[in-house]
């Protein structure tokens, strides 16, 4: 089958999805961002495609390499366009993530994951693997959420915390699997996800959160694998 997007190309070193990426359009309109992900003079594209209304449109097949996820890396590993699938929310950056919306990525997220085994550490943000240059899907994106459903993952506070230190915290966030960073861009990649109402300096709650992560998930670089 045909489809919409010709942006895309073969996964490199035999690659196959092991991460789910969810990013948001920041574009007024579904319609406006079908129409750049599918123009070839954008070199941009996705797998998947949830309009407001929870239509659900695949631009590209999930066996391809689609451009979506840019430069980055999650678990110490690059290219993360040759190891995942990415799934793009029609929403311009900053309203609410509609019920049909969330409902159609639920859905779909289940039959992704089946399909390609990815377990639900494996579904992150585009903000998770370029925190110096992303923020997608955002603070109104609701995680927690998917993780109730076993469609992502959810961290429960160590207790005691530890304290708050910002070396410590670099090297627990690259255990868990983001890239190495400026600490700011590190904070702000893992509130816009964990903590999306905190401010302000690294906090003993944020130090909490990432060491339960780091502990349950940082093993090793295949801990999203099922």
């Amino acid at each position: 089958m045909a489809l919409p997007s010709p942006n895309f190309g073969d996964r490199r070193g035999g690659g196959r999805p092991e991460l789910i990426v969810i990013h948001y359009t920041a574009m007024p309109s579904c319609a406006a961002a079908r129409d750049r992900l599918c123009d070839p003079a954008a070199e941009v594209s996705a797998h998947w495609l949830i309009a407001e209304t929870g239509a659900v449109e695949q631009l590209v097949a999930e066996e391809a390499r689609a451009w979506h996820a840019g430069a980055g890396e999650w678990a110490g590993q690059g290219d993360v366009n040759s190891r995942s699938i990415g799934i793009e929310l029609a929403n311009p950056g900053d309203a609410p993530f509609p019920e049909p919306q969330m409902a159609a990525l639920e859905q779909l997220l289940r039959a992704v994951m089946a399909r390609w085994n990815i377990a639900a550490e494996g579904v992150i943000a585009h903000s998770d693997l370029a925190p110096d240059r992303k923020t997608d899907p955002g603070p109104r994106f609701d995680w927690r959420r998917l993780a109730l459903q076993g469609l992502s993952v959810w961290p429960e506070p160590l207790d005691p915390a530890p304290p708050a230190d910002p070396t410590a915290f670099a090297a627990l966030a690259q255990a868990f699997g983001y890239p190495a960073a400026p600490l700011d861009n590190l904070l702000q990649a893992f509130r816009l996800r964990f903590r999306p109402r905190a401010t302000g300096p690294l906090a003993s709650a944020d130090m909490a959160l990432i060491a339960d992560l780091a502990a349950r998930f940082g093993q090793d670089g295949d801990f999203w694998r099922g």
